[in-house]
């Protein structure tokens, strides 16, 4: 199929080549030749590699072993995060680090090191990984772990696929009452209602989550729904339900625009509850609800949508988000879900992962061309000058200066790259940048990648990622 190799953005969609994974460790072919690719799910171009051939994963879906007694499993990693969540469940078990999604697969998750609404507890899905097999092309096959192979386990976790074909991993689950979840929810009226409630929300649940009307102005900017939330206690289910549709094509033009998406803005945040309530909400519906629409990447049009995550540092939040959602109605975009979440202080697992102290703002638009991408650069100057950084799993078009100052231990991945791997995005940035730095200026968003410290020594790599 010529879609089956997109991206869930879906800005450049063409057919694709594959080859097997015999084939990438055989093959004496050129230097970037090859790139594992999961099950698409990411925005941009770090799952592509137009100049190579993509290796899929997907067909390597095998759930090896779990043990309901210390809750670690092991699995290929072509399983999707469905998959696994429906064999553990049965066995009082979840995922400690969920996405937005769970038709990522495992290998993707590691990858990508995604991130869920627990990223103040648990940290990102690094964190829950025990170990993993890796295959190169330049060596016999690694096992890494925090204290085997640590450098190659911290430079792959996050390391967007291109430090060789992650085959099977081991991974911590945690035992939970029940998979569905008690929810708090309530709106806020705007921006600094949420400030002023997110830090006891945090404190007292295990999730959190606020959806904001982009939209909204004047005294009502920033108003949203905050959506906390802690695992039911055992025997409170929901009745499951898998009811899905899908877009069965895309639409000629964009059916997200601004007055679908006030229209929509208003109903949603005028049926959300003005006081607290509670309620037991299905783990899917609360999770993973856009999984329930089946391509729903399609109603942004022919011509795709892009993402834009940001993170920024807690002490000029409020003011980060409400410039980033100004400037974006003020280019005249309107983003159909926007998102805004706070990371933890955990260390990161991986050399790249994206996940640091501070809150993330997530807004999704429909590609309109050069205006989009305008409006998406002055985006960046506002995440830079607020000392933060850019998600490059789901971007499409940062450039290298901005990846460099949201990365700046990017080169230390470089080191680590299989020679024969390498993506569109690590093309069009990483590899556009200088080899060396000469750049003695402090780093952006205070996080530096590349010092070993900030991942931590094999002693503190093995508690962080020990069986509970």
């Amino acid at each position: 199929m010529a879609d089956q190799f997109n991206s869930w953005g879906r800005i450049d969609r063409h057919r694709r080549q594959t080859t097997d994974l015999d084939e990438f460790v055989r093959y004496a072919g050129p230097e970037g030749g090859f790139l594992p690719f999961g099950n698409g799910r990411s925005y941009g171009d770090s799952c592509h590699n137009d100049e190579g051939r993509l290796i899929p994963m997907r067909p390597h879906a095998r759930i090896r072993s779990f043990d309901p007694e210390t809750g670690i499993l092991e699995a290929d990693a072509g399983v999707t995060l469905e998959a696994i969540l429906d064999h553990v469940i049965p066995h009082g078990y979840f995922l400690e680090v969920t996405p937005g999604t769970a038709q990522a697969t495992l290998g993707g998750a590691v990858a990508n090191d995604v991130h869920g609404k627990n990223h103040h507890r648990r940290g990102s899905f690094g964190h829950s990984v025990l170990s993993f097999d890796l295959i190169r092309s330049d060596r016999e096959p690694l096992v890494c772990s925090p204290t085997e192979n640590a450098d190659f386990f911290a430079a792959t976790i996050g390391g967007m696929g291109l430090t060789g074909a992650i085959r099977r991993i081991r991974l911590k689950l945690m035992r939970v009452g029940s998979p569905d979840v008690e929810q708090v929810a309530r709106r806020f009226d705007n921006i600094d209602s949420y400030f002023d409630a997110i830090d006891t929300i945090d404190r007292n649940h295990e999730y959190s989550v606020a959806w904001i009307d982009q939209l909204a102005t004047g005294r009502s900017t920033g108003r949203g729904v905050l959506m906390a939330g802690d695992h039911a206690t055992e025997g409170r289910r929901v009745k499951p339900s898998r009811r899905r549709f899908s877009i069965p094509f895309s639409p000629p033009v964009n059916l997200l625009n601004r007055l679908t998406l006030s229209a929509f803005n208003a109903l949603y945040y005028g049926r959300a509850p003005k006081r607290e309530t509670r309620g037991l909400v299905g783990w899917r519906s609360y999770f993973h609800p856009l999984d329930a629409i089946g391509h729903w990447n399609r109603l942004y049009g022919p011509k795709g949508l892009f993402q834009h995550q940001s993170v920024f540092p807690a002490e000029n939040a409020r003011q980060t988000a409400l410039r980033l959602m100004e400037c974006s109605r003020e280019h005249g975009h309107a983003s159909f879900l926007t998102v805004l979440k706070r990371f933890g202080g955990l260390p990161q697992p991986g050399l790249l992962s994206f996940a640091r102290p501070g809150f993330t703002l997530t807004l999704d638009f429909a590609n309109r061309g050069e205006e989009t991408l305008r409006m998406l650069d002055a985006l960046d100057e506002i995440v830079l000058e607020a000392g933060g950084a850019l998600n490059p799993y789901k971007d499409a078009r940062m450039s290298p200066a901005m990846f460099s100052a949201s990365f700046p231990g990017w080169r230390t991945l470089e080191a680590f790259r299989d020679p024969r791997l390498v993506s569109d995005f690590w093309r069009r940035t990483a590899l556009r940048l200088p080899a060396q730095s000469n750049d003695p200026s402090p780093r952006i968003g205070g996080n530096d990648n590349a010092n070993p410290s900030q991942i931590g020594t094999a002693d503190n790599l093995k508690q962080m990622h020990a069986p509970n």
